[in-house]
């Protein structure tokens, strides 16, 4: 069974920054690639950020050059630096791992809870 934990959602000013955490625990053998969605109300869930095993990160056009994601790969984590925040970046953030959970199975994509994140003044 393969859990993905989010955390550092909450309210912050526009301009402000916050960090998300996404920590993989379970039946690990390989994480392909880990990442972070987003889905503001009545709209399409969207790609944040991802970063796969080898380091390639690929970025939303909408937060280019504002957001940084990086992982601690010992503790199964990725991280996702928000800075510049803007009121059209609220929305909830999932975390998304592809996961492989042991030699003898494929990959499967995995999702986090969610975590709220609000910009407003």
């Amino acid at each position: 069974q393969v859990q993905l934990v989010e955390s550092g959602g909450g309210l912050v000013q526009p301009g402000g920054s916050l960090r998300l955490s996404c920590t993989t625990s379970g039946s690990i053998f390989i994480i392909n690639t880990m990442g972070w969605y987003r889905q503001a109300p009545g709209k399409q869930r969207e790609l944040v950020a991802a970063l796969t095993s080898g380091g390639t990160t690929n970025y939303g056009d909408s937060v280019k050059g504002r957001f940084t994601i990086s992982s601690d790969n010992a503790k199964n984590t990725v991280y996702l630096q928000m800075n510049s925040l803007k009121p059209e970046d609220t929305a909830v953030y999932y975390c998304n791992a592809i996961i492989q959970p042991s030699r003898s199975l494929p990959t499967y994509k995995y999702w986090g809870q969610g975590t709220q994140v609000t910009v407003s003044s």
